[in-house]
C-alpha cells in the first residue's frame, strides 16, 4: 500500500456537484495526522501537476484539511465539569459541534466555513483558525471517535463517504505517544502515566470501533 494509492482512493470519493468528506480514525498516536498530511501532499501534488498540463494558474485549494482536535472543550470547562484528568475522552469534546461542522461542510452551500484547530504547544482549541473555501471538493477530518457509535458521536459517521483506520503495531503507538506527550513539555514519568492510563483506556475504545472501518490502513506497511 503506497500513500499514491490511498490518493487515489481519496480522489475517487468527489463526484461532480458535490463535496466528498473523507475521515480518518484511529487510537492516539496510531499516525492519523501523519496519513491526513500525507495524502494532502499527494493530492496537492496531483492537482498542481493536472493544472500545469492544461496551462492553467493556481484555481484555489480543491482539498481542505479539518481535524476533529478542534472541538476538544476547554481546560476552564473541562474543570468546571470535573473531567480535567481525563482530558481526550469522548465526554471531553464538543461532539454535537463536531457533527453539526460536517453537515455543514456537505451542504456546501457556503464560500467559505471557519472550523476551530488545536494549538498542541497550549493544549487548547483555536476558534475559527481553518478556513475551507468552496473550491474544496474533498475535505479530510481526523480524530479517535468518526466511528464510536454512541451519543452525539452516532452523527458523525453518516456525513462521511469513507472512514479509514490507522493502525500500529501497540508497542510502536505508545512509544511515539510518549515522546509526542515529552515533546509537548510533559516530564517523562508523567508522560508515561497519561500513555498507559487515560490514552489506553481511549485507545482500547477507539480499538472496538476498527470494524466499522471502511479501509484499515496498517502504518508500519505504507509507502510514504
Amino acid at each position: 500500500m503506497t500513500i499514491d494509492e490511498l490518493a487515489a482512493r481519496a480522489r475517487a470519493l468527489v463526484r461532480p456537484g458535490r463535496r466528498a468528506l473523507l475521515g480518518i480514525a484511529g487510537s492516539p498516536g496510531a499516525g492519523k495526522s501523519t496519513l491526513a498530511e500525507s495524502l494532502l501532499t499527494a493530492l496537492r501534488g496531483h492537482e498542481d501537476a493536472e493544472r500545469a498540463e492544461r496551462g492553467e494558474a493556481g484555481a484555489g485549494d480543491r482539498v481542505a484539511h479539518v481535524p476533529m482536535d478542534g472541538f476538544h472543550l476547554a481546560d476552564t470547562e473541562l474543570d468546571r465539569l470535573g473531567r480535567r484528568d481525563r482530558k481526550g475522552a469522548p465526554d471531553t469534546f464538543d461532539a454535537a459541534g463536531y457533527a453539526a461542522l460536517l453537515r455543514r461542510l456537505r451542504e456546501d452551500e457556503d464560500e467559505v466555513v471557519y472550523a476551530p484547530g488545536f494549538a498542541r504547544e497550549l493544549e487548547q482549541p483555536i476558534a475559527g483558525s481553518i478556513p475551507v473555501p468552496r473550491t474544496a471538493r474533498l475535505v479530510i477530518t481526523e480524530g479517535n471517535y468518526l466511528l464510536l457509535d454512541e451519543g452525539d458521536w452516532a452523527r458523525v459517521r453518516p456525513r462521511l463517504d469513507e472512514v479509514w483506520y490507522c493502525e500500529l503495531d501497540e508497542g510502536e503507538r505508545v512509544r511515539r505517544l510518549v515522546a509526542r506527550h515529552e515533546r509537548f513539555g510533559k516530564e517523562h514519568a508523567a508522560a508515561v502515566a497519561w500513555a498507559l492510563g487515560t490514552d489506553q483506556r481511549n485507545a482500547d475504545l477507539v480499538a472496538g470501533t476498527r470494524h466499522r472501518a471502511d479501509l484499515v490502513v496498517p502504518m508500519d506497511a505504507v509507502r510514504f
